[in-house]
């Protein structure tokens, strides 16, 4: 049941930030500079969340092998094992519009 709870909460908290990233950029991402169609909003808003959570994990791992800190190959959250890394990445580019609006404002 935890299980069934945690993936809803993530699936939630991922709608919230694509809708998010869907709303900041609107009509930006569907016409390029010279008129024509371009990627449909919720696509790029995906590729986006993709995107910065893959260079969020370079950037980490890179960070912890220069730093030469031991992290644990896996760790176990509600019963999922989960590469702590990886999940650190997906979360902090699933809050990153959130951040980014409080910082606009």
């Amino acid at each position: 049941m935890s299980v069934v709870f945690l993936a809803v909460v993530l699936l939630v908290l991922i709608y919230l930030s694509v809708r998010e990233r869907v709303n900041r950029h609107g009509d930006k991402m569907m016409r390029s500079a010279d008129g024509d169609k371009k990627t449909p909003p919720l696509a790029a808003a995906l590729t986006t969340l993709v995107g910065t959570a893959g260079a969020i994990y370079l950037a980490v791992v890179m960070l912890v092998e220069f730093l030469k800190i031991d992290v644990p190959a896996k760790i176990e959250l509600l019963g999922i094992n989960l590469e702590p890394l990886a999940t650190v990445s997906i979360l902090l580019a699933i809050i990153q519009p959130f951040v980014l609006r409080v910082f606009k404002k």
